[in-house]
């Protein structure tokens, strides 16, 4: 995906958002997030927001602590908006070249925060229409697929990653509706390495549509929905150990 579909969906993805937390009301509790009520999803969203424009409009080289700081109830849904604005336009607005800090491997620092940011919002959208009950908005298949390649092989083959085994064993996902959608992650005692496009048996399967496996592997949908074949403590494994910290 190019830099600025991945804009388009950040600005669609806020907007349903505080939509679905303006519904809720800022009680509801947060089903995927049990210590949370929406407004800790807002506060939370919005300092991530605030943080990552502000690496982009004041070309951040360094990284830095998240503000959160956030104002009274009443106010904070406008404040979210708000946050979602800037970011929206500090991203449509930035040249291709600007130099800041990422954290993942991307094709530039702009490129990075519209993909993480893009699926930032989509999952805490996920979050706030859990709380507001009732049918998700669905996820393209395209960008489902894309998210689950930024945590297989961005965010997992990272040294925190806890998805760990004490001998070798690997796990394949493949998103059935998506071309090139096939991961094969070698799991060990150290970090997972994970590969595209590579044939030959795994040792438990995961398959299923991309907007699926996108909500199960980041810990927001079900997984009876997905087909496992093979050993399936590696799916058990996954499950305990592997909510991005």
């Amino acid at each position: 995906m190019k830099t600025d579909a991945f804009i388009g969906t950040l600005r669609r993805e806020g907007r349903l958002l505080a939509e679905a937390a303006e519904r809720s009301g800022l009680d509801a509790p947060v089903p995927p997030c049990p210590d949370w009520q929406v407004r800790d999803l807002l506060r939370h969203t919005g300092a991530v927001h605030r943080w990552a424009a502000a690496f982009v409009a004041e070309q951040r080289t360094a990284d830095v602590e998240w503000d959160e700081t956030a104002p009274e109830d009443p106010l904070l849904v406008a404040w979210y908006r708000d946050l979602h604005s800037d970011l929206v336009g500090t991203l449509d607005t930035a040249p291709p070249d600007v130099a800041c800090w990422t954290f993942l491997p991307a094709p530039s620092p702009l490129a990075f925060w519209a993909r993480r940011q893009a699926h930032e919002t989509t999952i805490h959208r996920v979050d706030a229409e859990a709380a507001l009950g009732g049918v998700l908005t669905p996820v393209d298949a395209e960008f489902a697929a894309d998210g689950v390649d930024e945590l297989l092989s961005g965010f997992h083959v990272r040294r925190r990653s806890r998805v760990r085994t004490d001998r070798p064993r690997t796990l394949r996902v493949v998103a059935t509706d998506s071309p090139g959608g096939d991961w094969l992650l070698h799991l060990s005692p150290e970090p997972p390495v994970v590969e595209r496009g590579v044939t030959g048996a795994a040792d438990c399967t995961l398959g299923g549509p991309a907007d699926a496996l996108y909500l199960a592997l980041w810990n927001r949908g079900p997984y009876d929905v997905l087909s496992v074949e093979g050993d399936d403590e590696l799916v058990s494994l996954w499950r305990r150990t592997s909510a991005v910290i």
